[in-house]
């Protein structure tokens, strides 16, 4: 499970989509199979600390005195507060209904579609070549098709990146300014799961959830390294036809009876 959350966290095809695949797969899906997923988040944000921890530690070095650090750390805030409200208001429900195979597959064909439109269609002006350009309603429009991520399949990264890329981003922008937002969105998520679901939880799972986040940090380190050389001379197009096909292989797999895939 930890391989599975470190190599999909930050490519645009959905790490609780595979983590709740894999789940059912193996039969690791109950309560504290949910809390586990979201814990072992933290172990993939913390590649992404490592790998841009210069910028992350000039920031907050510059930040009471420099006007270009306060607006990066602002936008960052700025994205990462509508799914936090979002969350608070719905991620009970969200998870009670939504966390399931079939949810997966048809958000997995869904987005892969979109990313695959996105990439075919005539190529929007880019206006902003680096984080530093973003402006506060940017910020705020990213934040935004982060939400559409709390539906599992959707993938987080490939809303924010595919989302950026379409208001006028370019794509070397939108995947580190995504990488950025996962800081505090993950972070967040994961502290708050382990504490509200803390009563599923016993000291005895502590060897079981540091195997994951270890394995998540350094699958997660190799992913996010590849995925930037990637990006300088590739589009998201196989993630779209990988997306589209895994998608249909949930569904025909589960209507066949190949796979009794949990609900």
């Amino acid at each position: 499970m930890g391989l599975v959350e470190g190599i999909t966290e930050f490519l645009p095809i959905s790490s609780t989509g595979h983590l709740i695949v894999t789940g059912s797969l193996i039969g690791f899906h109950d309560e504290k199979a949910k809390v586990f997923d979201i814990a072992i988040q933290t172990g993939a944000i913390f590649a992404v600390i490592l790998v841009y921890w210069q910028r992350i530690w000039a920031t907050i070095r510059e930040l009471p005195t420099q006007a270009k650090a306060q607006r990066f750390a602002g936008n960052v805030l700025i994205a990462f507060f509508p799914a936090v409200i979002l969350g608070l208001a719905y991620g009970k429900a969200i998870k009670s209904h939504l966390f399931n195979a079939n949810v997966v597959a048809v958000a997995l064909i869904v987005g892969g579609v979109i990313i695959w439109w996105a990439e075919k269609r005539q190529k929007v002006t880019v206006r902003v070549d680096s984080v530093d350009e973003m402006r506060p309603m940017d910020a705020l429009k990213v934040g935004v098709m982060q939400c559409l991520a709390m539906i599992p399949g959707t993938s987080r990264s490939g809303a924010t990146i595919i989302g950026g890329m379409l208001i006028g981003l370019s794509r070397r922008a939108a995947t580190d300014f995504s990488f950025y937002l996962a800081i505090p969105t993950l972070i967040g998520a994961g502290v708050y799961s382990l504490y509200k679901d803390r009563a599923v939880l016993a000291w005895s799972d502590i060897p079981l959830f540091a195997v994951g986040t270890v394995v998540a940090f350094f699958s997660a380190l190799w992913c996010i390294r590849w995925l930037l050389r990637y990006i300088s001379s590739h589009s998201f197009m196989p993630f779209a036809w990988y997306r589209i096909a895994f998608g249909f292989f949930i569904l025909l797999s589960s209507a066949s009876g190949l796979i009794t895939w949990a609900t």
